[in-house]
């Protein structure tokens, strides 16, 4: 018998080591590939929105049936390394769309509709209508014609979302590698627009630039002013 206890992987009971194979194996069977059989869900997920500069990335994903890599997982639990292999196995195989939302959008609507924006946009671009939603979180803005289920921590417990947290994540940090050529000073190509400190550090030199998002709290700073 092999199966899933209190969140530890084991055959007939015993631990399984998380360096052999059979674990990396067993981890992505322990993903679902569907919430329910007989029709065409699609995973959602973004990537980005707690970022302070660039868009907020989504991607919508249909996955075929039998889809299978062990290393599939909710992106924040990858490499970058393996985050980069899985996006060309999940491009070549599945059906596949990313959106966008940029930072202006941002400002206008807040983060949390600029995130659904996107998702909204990846589905429109999708070249098979789904017949259901699988949304990474606990809220979304219904997409027209289509039933959706919101999916806590949906990322690390269906095959669709991860693979779409894969290529949100992926096609964002590829962009934020892009635009760093037009402004290195807030080495984008290391922190991808995250609030790390030598990102609030060359905002604080330099101060931000078009691509920040404004209502955002780019620097400790501005606490005092609240």
């Amino acid at each position: 018998m092999i199966g899933v206890y209190s969140g530890n992987l084991r055959i007939r009971g015993n631990p399984v080591p998380k360096n052999s194979y059979f674990y990396f194996v067993m981890k992505s069977f322990s993903l679902l590939p569907y919430k329910a059989p007989y029709r065409i869900e699609a995973g959602c997920d973004e990537a980005g929105r707690g970022c302070l500069a660039g868009p907020v990335f989504a991607a919508a994903v249909i996955l075929p049936e039998g889809f299978f890599h062990p290393d599939l997982n909710d992106s924040k639990q990858l490499s970058e390394k393996k985050r980069d292999q899985l996006r060309p196995f999940i491009e070549e195989t599945a059906i596949w769309a990313v959106g966008i939302a940029d930072q202006v959008e941002i400002d206008e609507i807040n983060i949390m509709n600029a995130s659904f924006l996107a998702m909204h946009r990846a589905l429109s671009k999708l070249t098979i209508k789904p017949e259901f939603l699988l949304i990474d979180g606990p809220r979304f803005n219904p997409y027209p014609d289509i039933l959706h289920s919101c999916e806590i921590r949906g990322d690390g417990r269906f095959m669709s979302i991860a693979a779409a947290s894969v290529l949100a994540k992926t096609h964002r940090d590829e962009f934020m590698l892009k635009i760093h050529q037009e402004y290195p000073d807030y080495h984008w190509n290391h922190n991808k627009g995250y609030p790390t400190r030598d990102h609030r550090n060359a905002i604080r030199a330099a101060g931000d630039c078009p691509y920040h998002r404004k209502t955002f709290r780019l620097l400790d700073e501005q606490l005092s002013l609240f």
